[in-house]
């Protein structure tokens, strides 16, 4: 009587919930190293469904590509399986992704899992079929094209497989449609610099050692948004480009012409050091955007040089008449120790005339004749002033012919900057015609 008494008075053992009890009635005698399937033979057919969020980065350095997606795994697992009503109407639970078999489902272009969240569940139905949802942060081997940066389109692949199994034993599909997962962009993020076209996707066997394994591929097709990089690089570029040919109407002899011309050559230096971190580093393939500012920096040493030797020929020409000059002249005669005056200087006088550069005074004319008629050496004094007067006609003389000469030679100098301006201005077409064309190519291709 006393125990029967103690056994009254005692608590009564809690019962399971009916969630623990499914749990613990699916997980007693589960393996999940063996495929979860009753007759061996049948295949297990893993559904794929891939949604991307954004691309975070695309390094053209190690030629990867970091994105971040959605993606999905659906199979029928028939050792999961039982009926709602016994169970207080449970349609689905979540079980431990390490108590149950997983696909061994692998992308074949992936190179690091970056800071994909753990999720450790998934979520399992009545019917057997198993959800594995999770985000993925990956980082994928990407053969990138670089070529038309900043116009460049990239087409990078994830790539789906399993990892021993064949197809006999692990086959794939897609959940959705091909149609629907190609135009789906509603969880893109599209306000970053790449602009996502599209995700087609196909579906093929690879056989190896007489065993097929199935593949599916999704395509991620995503174009570059170039109006950061046309505002940073290409518009200065072609400023300074525009400021260097309009230099070319700075006058042939002013002496600025050089200098203006080195300052622009070595501001764009330093704008082209400035920018070197913005331009892909590429080790097979040179971007058309460096060639186009190889092309630049040339083309301005091209301008510099023309220039130099334009300013040469002129400056040559110069010395030369500089050299005539009256002062020179004067210089040269008065430089003399003694003043000795040939006889032969008056002759000079009609020599001169019969040039027909300058003609004087009649009146001095007979004047100096009249000079040359006199035999008495004592006016010393008129004969220096005669002298003297037929070294500055001659310095005049002289001076007006390389005035004239000087004129010819600067005329011939402009005639050849305008030559060389106008090669330098079709080269200058030429090449930007070359590149608009290669760059609408590559961007409408």
């Amino acid at each position: 009587l006393f125990a029967a008494h103690v056994a009254e008075g005692a608590p009564e053992k809690p019962k399971r919930s009916a969630l623990n009890q499914l749990t613990r009635m699916l997980l007693r005698k589960y393996d999940c190293g063996v495929r979860p399937v009753h007759n061996w033979t049948t295949t297990t057919t893993v559904f794929i469904d891939l949604i991307l969020q954004s691309v975070l980065d695309v390094d053209s350095k190690t030629q990867s590509i970091t994105t971040s997606i959605w993606y999905r795994q659906i199979w029928t697992d028939e050792f999961l399986v039982w009926d709602p009503e016994e169970f207080d109407g449970i349609n689905e639970i979540s079980l431990s992704s390490d108590a149950i078999w997983i696909p061994d489902i692998i992308v074949r272009e992936i190179v690091d899992e970056g800071k994909s969240p753990p999720i450790p569940y998934v979520y399992v139905n009545s019917s057997g079929s198993v959800k594995n949802y999770r985000p993925m942060q990956v980082v994928l081997a990407c053969n990138l094209e670089m070529y038309a940066f900043p116009f460049d389109k990239q087409n990078c692949s994830l790539t789906f497989r399993s990892w021993l199994h064949s197809v006999k034993e692990i086959d794939l599909g897609l959940w959705r449609s091909a149609e629907a997962i190609t135009n789906d962009k509603k969880e893109f993020m599209n306000d970053g610099e790449w602009e996502l076209l599209a995700i087609p996707s196909s579906y093929w066997h690879v056989h190896q050692d007489d065993m097929g394994y199935a593949h599916i591929q999704f395509n991620v097709l995503i174009r570059r948004r170039p109006l950061l990089y046309v505002v940073g690089l290409l518009i200065p570029s072609i400023f300074l480009m525009l400021v260097d040919v309009i230099s070319f109407y700075l006058p042939l002899n002013s002496g600025t012409r050089i200098t203006f011309k080195i300052s622009i050559l070595l501001g764009y230096t330093v704008f082209r050091v400035n920018l070197t971190d913005e331009l892909p580093v590429t080790a097979v393939q040179i971007p058309l955007i460096g060639v186009f500012f190889a092309v630049c920096m040339a083309m301005l040493m091209l301008s510099l040089t023309k220039s130099i030797l334009v300013v040469k020929l002129l400056h040559h020409s110069e010395k030369e008449v500089r050299q005539m000059s009256v002062s020179a002249c004067l210089l040269d005669k008065y430089g003399s120790a003694g003043h000795d005056f040939p006889e032969s200087a008056l002759t000079s006088v009609k020599t001169l005339d019969q040039s027909g550069d300058f003609d004087l005074d009649p009146s001095l004319d007979d004047d100096l004749l009249s000079l040359d008629e006199m035999h008495d050496p004592a006016p010393s004094g008129l004969e220096w002033l005669h002298q003297e007067l037929v070294s500055l006609r001659e310095a005049f003389s002289q001076e007006d012919s390389e005035s004239s000469a000087q004129g010819e030679w600067l005329a011939l100098c402009s005639k050849l900057d305008r030559f060389l301006f106008r090669f330098y201005l079709l080269v200058l077409g030429l090449y930007t015609a070359t590149l608009v064309l290669l760059w609408a190519s590559w961007s409408f291709s």
